[in-house]
Order: C-alpha cells, then structure tokens, then sequence
C-alpha cells in the first residue's frame, strides 16, 4: 500500500508538550499543474536498494513534489517528516522520527519507547530501533524533507548510527538544500548511495514545455528553449513564469520581455534565498550581481573584505542559487543575478558603476580581458575599456572572426565625445572592418597625432596597432608601398612590446602579414608575396589564427593559379574552404579567394556548372568595398566562365570594365588583356586579339602563349613560334599555361606542314593536360585537332578523360572517320568522373574523398546524373550510361 495521509491520535504531544502536527507527517499534495518527470522518478527508483538516497538542490527546484509523487506509487508505506528548525534537540527529532513511521502504518516496537526529554535520546531507544528495523523482512522508507533545518552535529551522528546498524532494514531519503552532516563519502565510495542534485533537477526543455500547456501557454520550441535557458530549467522560475503570463493579454510578449526584478519570482528569491542570509552575506550577494563569476579575491575587491571564500563555498553548499564553476569560480543564477542588481541599484544608487570599475581593473590585472573589456563597457568608462583593447593588442581579434562581432557591439556605445588615441584607434578599426576607408583613415591619422601628446596609451602597443590598421587600408587601396611601410614600422617596434603580448596575440601579427602580402599579390610581386603568406598559412595557433590562415591560403591558391599551377591552387582552395568550415568562419573580405581559385580551375576542366555554382556562392556573400584582389578575381573569374559557354561579348565587356580599375596592378591588368583578346578570337577577330594583348605579352607567360594564338589565328604561324621562344623565364609558369603553348606549337606545326611534330607536341599536350584534367585549352584550340585525336595513340592518350575511351564510341565510317566529340553533351565533365566511380561500386563518402569535394556535392553530381539518364537507382544509372556508350 502506498503511504497515506493516517496522523497521529489526538492530543500526542513530543517531548517538548507541544502538539504534533499531522502535516508534517503527510506526503505533500501535488498541484493539478504537476509535470510527471520519468527520468527522475526512474533515478529514484535506485533508493530502494541503497540505504541513503540525497535530493539536494535549490530552493523551487521541485525536489519534495518529486520525491512526494514517487512515494505515492510505491506499494508499500513511506514515513515522511517534514522537519522544522525546532527540531534540533535531539529528543524531539527522534520522537517525531518515531511518530513517522506509526503515521505511515509502520509497527515500532514496545520496547524502543519514546524519547521523554527535549534535550536528549537514551542510546537504549536508538539502539533498538535500529535492531527493530533491520530484523524486518521489508526494508522500513523513511524521508526526511527539508532536512537542511537540521543543524545539529548529535542529531547526524545518531542518525548515521541507526542507519548503519539497521542494515537493509531502513532506507533513508533525505531532500535536503544543503549536503547534511553525515559521512557521504563512506557511502559514495561504497555504492550505497543514490544522489539527485540541482543539475538533474532542472527542467529539459521538453518538460518546460509540458509544464506550460499545462498553464494553458502554447509557445513555439524556441520560445520554450529561450525560457528554459534564462531560468536554467528552475522548476518554481518556470511555473512561476507561467502563472504571471496567464494573467496578461499576452502571454507570448509576456515571457518575451519578462522583467524578473518586477515579478513573482522576484519575491520568491529573495524570500527564500536573500533574506535567509546574514546582512553581510546580503550585501556580498547584490555586490557580486555584477559579476557573470566571481573568485573570492575578486569578491574582496569589490567589498572590501576579506571573507569571501567560506561565505562563497558556504552560499553554495546551501544551494542558494551560487553556484560552483570549479578552480575557486563561481557564478550566480542568472535571474537571481538579474534581480540582486535591480536591488542593488536602489539600495545602493550610483555604486554600480563603481563595482563595475574595480572588477574591470582587477579583471584585466589578472588576464581575463574580455571580461574586464564588458565590465568596463558597462560601467561607461570607455576610455579604460579602450586603452585596454590597445594596450593588450587585442583589436585584431576584431577582424578574426572569433570574437569581432563581440568587440563590435561591445564598442557600439561608445560616444563622440569619447576622445583619446585609443577610442580613435578602436573607431579607426571598426570602420575599416566595416570597408568605409575613408572614415577609417580619418580617425586613424587622429589617432596618430594624438599618440604623441598622450601619456597613458602603450606608444609601442599603440604603434603596433597602427600599423595592423595602415596595412589594412593599403590592402583595402591596393597601394604596396604604405603596406611596406606600415611592416617596416611593426618590425622596428616589436622588440619594445612585452613577448608575452606577442605570444598572446598572434593574430596580430599574422593579420598584419597577410595584408602586406595581399598587397604584394596585388603589385604583381607573387613570390614576394608567397614569403608572407606561406610564413601565415604555415604558422600554428588554433582558433586565433583561423582566419589569417584562411586568407592566407586564398591567396596563394590564387598565386598557384594565375602561375597555372590548378592542382596545387585547388589544393589550398580546399584547404581554405577546410579551415573555414572546421572553425565556422564568416565571409569576410579575402574568404571569397579560395571559392574564386576552385570555381577558375572548374572552369579550365571544362566544368562549367560547378563554376557557376561556385561564383553564384561567391556572389551571395559578396561584400561592398572588397579588396582590389578579390574584385579583380572575381571580374576575371567571371568573364572567363561566360566566355567558356560561347558568350565572347560579355566576356569582353568584364574584361574592358576591369581595365580602368586595376591601373596599379599588373598581373590583373596582363589577365584582363588575355581575356579580351581570348574573347576577340571567339569573334574571329584576331588583329584587336593581337593588339590588345601584345602590349603586355613580354611580361607573363600566360599573354606570351595568347599573344602567340592570335598570331598563329592571324596567319602568322612562324611569329606565334618565334614568340613562343621568347617565353618569360621568371614565371615559371604550370601545365594550364604550358599546355596551351605545346597546342600553339603544335597547331603551329601543322599549319606548317610537319605532321609529325604536330603529333608529337600534341601527345606531349595530352599528357600533361590529362594530370590535371585540362580540357578547355583543346576546346579552344579549334577545330584541326579533331582529326588528328580520331587516330592512334592520340585517341588512345585523349580517351576516358577528353573523348570517350577506345571501344566505347560510335563506330567510325569505314572511308572517312569522323572526329570523335569532345564531350559527352548530356553529363559534364564532373558527372562522369562520379559515374565511373559510381560504376566501381564506390560510396559517396569514398568518391567524394577520391575527388576531393564534399559529399553534399557528390550527392547533387548524383541527383543530376540520375535525372539526365531518366533513372533513380544507382543500378539503374551505371545500366543507362553503359547502353548509351558513357561508359
């Protein structure tokens, strides 16, 4: 039978002559609103077969209704007693005690009597309780709620006796706030003890939930998740949210803008918790409401004393909503904190700042910047808040990605009327984060003056900053030389910052270095820039130095790829776009390069919707005021994917609009003029093709080989040779330029009339291009090389990969063979790399490994594959392809 409300006879008085009463012998009611909560209950169910079971958590955290509705399923009886602060004499605990279990039906042996003195217990009547107990066949449940009242170091020792002597004749459950005097760690090290604490306590948000269509409140999952994070799943926070929302017109709003100060749960808090405690203690709570933690030193900072590590420890063994984060940390419940400093501002009016101010200075003595950074916020003393930011060199953590958007709206208060180098400096950096060079500039050459006449501001790391923003700014005006500058500056003051800064703040540094060699690239100085940017891209640092890295890689992809060097530029593409994912980075200026570099070497394999897709993701994140390089990649990119797909006009019309925009920058001003002239050989128009790009051809390979087509496409095939001999040996120049010059030589040759060297430099172009699935330079060498593929070891070297493999064509004429296609016109390049794969019964995960891509992109290669060979199977798609000869 479970444990029924039975009290005991009239007029039973304890030791004291007082009247028991029958309501501290009952099991508690549980309200209509009551959530059910089977994990728990579940838990619980392990006190039966351990002699101590511990509820210990904080005020409202619903530990008695939980431990009230499992006892009242259980079949057999429960002995419950709800304990007072008068129970401290022993004598009057243990004849409640013994009142409990009659109460519950429980027999108590005659001869274990009763205490008959306040003061005291006969060890006689202990002792044989305890034997009573554990010569019964059941084991005897007995809870004792709300023992943290019980003080009393005797009334411990005398319950530990009985409990230990009884054996598996009692099981003790004890709900509690605080951890009681008995020796826990006996029965924790033994297994004899079952615990639920706070943590376990708290409501998940699928109970919330629950307990608020119960109230009658219906909110959608991430109103739920929202509640359930600002109460921490605090069961009497939740209810009594849910209450106060009931009685507004909108419940929905209600809970959105809930002021905890100004509610019931206010009154709560400081009913249960705040006045419970010593005005000491009340005054060291609404003092450390400031804090998101807390450590005793820093308490005794903030009042002036020096007992906060036994107030702390105590506050949070009675679970008085502290609680402990570990290694001398603690921190408050967030709507406790929230109320306490409502409390605070008007009890204490004008002290909040103050308190914010001293937690800021000691915060940042003591390394935790961002903290002291968000106290000093608070506490409006921006220039504190901002020569800190300067002098720790931390500002380039507003460009890292990591913590930018905090630094951003950190500094969002700050007014006009701050001044000071330092609040210039922080303004100068949010500005050119923001791409608005010109007030960036503005407030940085303020800042420049001012640091002469300022004594307080760090000059050294003042300088150093200085330089990270002038770099940028060179970076963001393509302007090299102040990129020098601003490094030469860094380097001449580095020695003057403390190392440990360096250490702490690589960021900076590795920022300052990949602007100089974005500037560089952009001068056209690639190898230079390769110096640099190697030194970031290779330099370890975990999450700091994520993005430097990323940027990094970027650019040299990008340097690889104008050099015409597509494996190694896709390599680090990919290794960017894996940095970026790994450390979930933002699109930021310069994270578009390597998006830009992998959709420029899809378009030269003659993969041109992946390009596509990639510059349309490059487009979407695409920012106001990018960087010169990013915007000319991008033009260039573009123009040449539109030319790939037969559009020579447009592609004209993005090479001749970059032209004007990239007057200081070489390489995009030679690659602007190998698109228009590569876009006036697709009109046929090959004397502007020679005009336009023979200006530049004497300084990049890649113009020399073009120069060289529109030669040979004029006529003139022993110039295009003689031009060809002249290539520029300082470009070391890859197959995607090497390739495109054996097919002028050999078209060359063939127009010359030796056959045999047109074979031969066509092989050799073969087999290069075929490394690195190069198809679109013999798409664009025209149609003589169509014959000469449809024969021998030409086919053999251009099938599976540019034509289709021998055996699996058409079957050519017997009089006059026709050239084979290109390309198989239904799937794209791409496509048929996976469905080859797809015929070797590889994964996903192992083809998308084997083509370096994502397994998100094999996936969408396969939903077009399937929907171009009208199958939905993968069988079924190999079948097809083999039929119609793909394969």
């Amino acid at each position: 039978m479970a444990a029924t409300d039975e009290t005991p006879e009239a007029g039973f008085a304890d030791p004291t002559g007082d009247p028991m009463l029958r309501t501290r012998f009952a099991l508690p009611s549980r309200p209509a609103m009551f959530v059910r909560r089977p994990r728990l209950t579940e838990h619980l169910d392990q006190a039966l077969g351990t002699p101590l079971t511990m509820v210990n958590g904080s005020a409202g955290a619903g530990k008695t209704l939980l431990v009230a509705d499992w006892a009242s399923g259980l079949r057999q009886p429960v002995a419950w007693l709800t304990a007072e602060s008068t129970d401290q004499a022993p004598g009057v605990f243990w004849a409640h005690v013994l009142q409990a279990l009659r109460a519950a039906g429980v027999p108590v042996a005659s001869e274990v009597g009763s205490p008959a003195e306040a003061s005291r217990v006969d060890r006689r009547t202990l002792t044989r309780l305890a034997a009573d107990l554990e010569g019964r066949d059941t084991s005897t449940l007995v809870v004792l709620d709300e023992f943290d009242r019980v003080v009393s170091r005797e009334i411990a020792e005398q319950l530990e006796f009985v409990l230990h002597h009884a054996g598996r004749g009692l099981r003790l459950i004890l709900v509690t706030r605080t951890e009681p005097l008995l020796p826990l760690h006996r029965y924790r090290a033994s297994g004899e003890m079952t615990e639920i604490r706070d943590a376990e306590l708290a409501f998940t948000p699928d109970e919330a939930h629950e307990l608020l269509t119960r109230h009658g409140l219906h909110l959608s999952t991430s109103a739920v998740q929202a509640l359930v994070e600002r109460t921490r799943g605090w069961a009497a926070g939740l209810r009594l949210c849910a209450l106060a929302a009931r009685q507004g017109t909108d419940p929905h709003a209600y809970l959105k803008q809930f002021e905890a100060d100004h509610s019931a749960v206010a009154d709560f808090l400081l009913a249960e918790v705040l006045d419970r405690q010593a005005p000491d203690t009340q005054d060291l709570l609404l003092r450390i409401s400031v804090l998101e933690r807390c450590c005793p030193d820093l308490v005794n900072v903030l009042t002036q004393r020096t007992d906060a590590e036994p107030i702390l420890a105590a506050l949070q063994r009675e679970n008085a909503f502290v609680h402990y984060l570990g290694h001398s940390w603690y921190s408050l419940h967030p709507l406790f904190a929230e109320i306490l400093r409502a409390h605070l501002r008007e009890r204490f009016p004008g002290l909040e700042p103050e308190l914010r101010s001293r937690a800021a200075q000691w915060l940042r003595r003591s390394g935790a910047l961002p903290e002291a950074l968000a106290q000093g916020a608070a506490a409006d003393d921006w220039e504190f808040t901002a020569r800190a930011v300067v002098d720790d060199l931390a500002l380039g953590q507003l460009f890292t990605g990591l913590r930018s958007d905090d630094l951003t709206a950190l500094f969002e208060r700050m007014g006009p009327d701050v001044r000071g180098p330092a609040p210039d400096l922080v303004r100068a950096a949010r500005e050119l984060a923001g791409r608005d060079v010109e007030h960036g500039l503005a407030h940085l050459h303020r800042a420049e003056e001012e640091l002469a006449r300022d004594g307080a501001t760090d000059p050294a790391a003042a300088g150093l900053t200085c330089a990270l923003l002038e770099a940028l700014a060179a970076r963001l005006t393509g302007t090299p030389g102040r990129a020098e500058r601003a490094a030469e500056q860094a380097l001449a003051l580095r020695p003057e910052v403390p190392g440990h800064l360096l250490d702490e703040h690589p960021e900076l540094n590795a920022l300052l270095l990949t602007h100089l060699g974005s500037a560089r690239l952009w001068a056209g100085r690639f190898e230079d820039a390769r110096t640099v940017l190697s030194a970031v891209a290779g330099r370890p640092g975990g999450a700091a130095m994520a993005l430097p890295r990323w940027e990094a890689l970027g650019h040299l992809a990008l340097i690889d790829y104008l050099n015409g060097w597509l494996g190694r530029a896709e390599h680090k593409a990919l290794a960017a776009a894996g940095q970026a994912q790994r450390y979930s980075l933002p699109q930021r200026s310069g994270a578009g390069l390597g998006t830009l570099v992998r959709a420029a070497v899809l378009i030269d394999r003659d993969e041109l919707d992946e390009a596509q897709a990639l510059l349309d993701e490059v487009a979407a994140s695409h920012l106001l005021g990018e960087d010169p390089v990013e915007e000319a990649g991008r033009v260039l990119t573009r123009g040449r994917l539109l030319l790939a797909r037969g559009d020579a006009r447009a592609a004209l019309a993005a090479a001749d609009a970059i032209v004007p925009a990239v007057v200081s920058s070489p390489w995009a001003q030679d690659h602007a003029a190998a698109l228009a002239s590569a876009a006036y050989l697709a009109q046929g128009q090959p004397e502007p093709a020679r005009k336009v790009v023979e200006r530049v051809a004497d300084r990049r390979a890649a113009c020399t080989v073009q120069a060289a087509r529109a030669r040979l496409a004029a006529g003139h095939p022993a110039e295009a040779l003689e031009m060809l001999h002249s290539l520029p040996e300082t470009d070391r120049p890859g197959p995607a330029v090497t390739v495109r010059a054996t097919l002028v030589r050999a078209q060359a040759a063939h127009e010359l009339g030796d056959h045999t060297a047109a074979h031969r430099l066509l092989g050799r172009a073969l087999l290069d291009g075929r490394r690195e699935q190069l198809r679109l330079p013999f798409l664009e060498a025209g149609p003589w090389i169509r014959p000469l593929l449809s024969t021998g070891r030409l086919r053999e070297l251009a099938g599976g990969w540019l034509v289709p493999g021998p055996g699996h064509g058409p079957p050519a004429p017997t009089e006059q063979p026709q050239p084979p296609a290109l390309v198989v016109e239904e799937l794209s390049a791409r496509e048929r790399d996976v469905l080859r794969r797809l015929a070797e019964m590889r994964s996903t995960e192992e083809i998308a490994a084997d083509l370096h891509v994502s397994v998100n992109t094999v996936k969408t290669h396969l939903k077009s594959i399937y929907r171009k060979l009208a199958v939905s199977r993968r069988g079924d798609a190999v079948r097809r392809a083999r039929d119609a000869r793909i394969l």
